[in-house]
């Protein structure tokens, strides 16, 4: 790709209206463009971002065995009726009517409908369990959208849903979940906190809200630190180890506000251990059991008996996960965005001053070295902007990688660097040494 030729609208300043870091970097850098208030349409930068992210998100929940599908953003109020959450949700939900004047509404979540698709095709205990999943976009009609993507009316998001024959196998399928999650944060370089949660209009008795720390959330949380400690990478899918996985994160006390208790928190929690501070939340899952199946009749054939089905959700905003990492990665006072390189918009970017003898707008290295990396994702900045402004330019974007071939570069030679590091002269021959590196951290 090349710079002159990409859609990148990129502002010279800060937009006024942009509050927190990364409502601000995400207009800046052309990511995103406001079509009405919490509405966005996402520009080639940023939903190439995005769909990295979805990615990552889609082979953590392959891996634990869920299976893809997709459901509409309009459903029936029919079937919200047979819940009894139509009435219940609140004006977060917009509803609306089709010329046949019958009640539809936009999803702003999916258990109902999930339940329906369930109901009318699983009759036997023998097909369960079943985790099924899709990534689609919701809208809750917020009533003050603000901070960008972080706090808007429409979204993309992941969520699943798992239908189990009791509450031992539902167990279970909560703690797949709740490692899939785990491995999902790591993979984008984020330190996520299971917090005990408040299950709020979903409903259930259990819930984790997946926590990422970061002075502009808008979860107050309060915790252990020695949780961040907890070593999961060598969880295996088995209900014993994954049950010790959730016993050994939920031994440190670790809960957002709506679950704060003072007296609770200072008794278990050595003052030195304790941190309180604000996060973003990036997942959340629950467990609600028979909560819908029941009233939406549910049920699977089980020794000559019908037994409804026990179920859970699980969220993952993967729109909101492209803000939560700017706020996590971005240094807004240098002005330097680091992506983690699975999901950076490009991993590496050829900074070039041309061939200023023959008018060229690209110089002869330039050419050899996008040849030579043909299998790495690479912009060149072919444009007509000096180094030093093309080094500023791509320090906002945050392309992790830096290849500079400036007119004081040797010919046989190139300057390379991490974005935000200093660089080092490296020959043009040993360019498979670069190559490797940056393949390398793709994982």
């Amino acid at each position: 790709m090349l710079a002159s030729k990409s859609f990148i609208p990129i502002l010279k300043n800060n937009p006024a209206e942009a509050k927190i870091k990364s409502h601000k970097l995400m207009l800046r850098v052309g990511m995103i463009k406001q079509s009405s208030a919490g509405i966005y349409s996402w520009l080639p930068l940023g939903f190439k971002i995005m769909k990295k992210i979805e990615k990552i998100v889609r082979e953590e929940q392959d891996s634990i065995g869920a299976q893809e599908m997709l459901m509409p953003t309009i459903q029936s109020s029919d079937i919200w009726k047979e819940s009894g959450r139509y009435d219940d949700y609140g004006e977060e939900m917009l509803r609306i009517k089709d010329r046949q004047n019958r009640e539809m509404l936009y999803g702003p979540t999916n258990e109902e409908l999930i339940t329906e698709i369930f109901r009318s095709s699983v009759k036997s205990y023998k097909s369960l369990p079943q985790l099924l999943y899709h990534i689609q976009w919701k809208f809750r009609d917020e009533l003050r959208p603000r901070f960008g993507i972080m706090r808007c009316r429409e979204f993309y998001m992941k969520d699943a849903y798992s239908f189990d024959l009791n509450d031992e196998e539902a167990n279970f399928s909560y703690n797949k979940f709740f490692l899939a999650y785990l491995n999902t944060f790591k993979r984008l370089n984020l330190a996520a906190i299971p917090m005990a949660a408040d299950t709020g209009p979903i409903g259930g008795n259990l819930s984790h809200e997946f926590v990422i720390l970061a002075d502009t959330g808008e979860s107050k949380i309060y915790t252990d630190k020695r949780i961040f400690n907890v070593n999961f990478t060598e969880s295996v899918i088995e209900k014993k180890s994954l049950k010790v996985l959730r016993d050994n994160f939920e031994k440190y006390y670790a809960v957002t506000d709506e679950k704060f208790n003072k007296d609770e928190f200072e008794k278990i929690v050595p003052q030195e251990h304790r941190l309180i501070t604000k996060g973003i939340e990036v997942g959340h899952i629950f467990y609600f059991g028979d909560k819908y199946s029941k009233p939406m009749k549910a049920s699977v054939d089980y020794q000559g008996k019908k037994t409804f089905v026990k179920m859970g959700s699980y969220g993952v905003g993967v729109s909101r996960l492209v803000g939560a990492i700017i706020e996590a990665k971005y240094d807004d006072k240098n002005e330097i965005m680091k992506w983690p390189v699975p999901i950076a918009p490009y991993e590496c970017v050829i900074l070039d001053s041309g061939n200023k003898a023959s008018g060229e707008s690209m110089s002869k290295n330039a050419l050899h070295l996008m040849d030579k990396l043909k299998d790495i994702d690479l912009i060149v900045d072919d444009t007509d902007d000096n180094i030093s402004s093309k080094i500023k330019k791509f320090n906002l974007i945050g392309v992790p990688y830096q290849i500079i071939l400036g007119s004081k570069t040797p010919d046989d030679s190139f300057e390379f660097r991490e974005t935000g590091e200093e660089s080092k002269i490296i020959k043009i021959d040993e360019l498979s040494k670069i190559k490797k590196l940056i393949i390398d951290k793709r994982s």
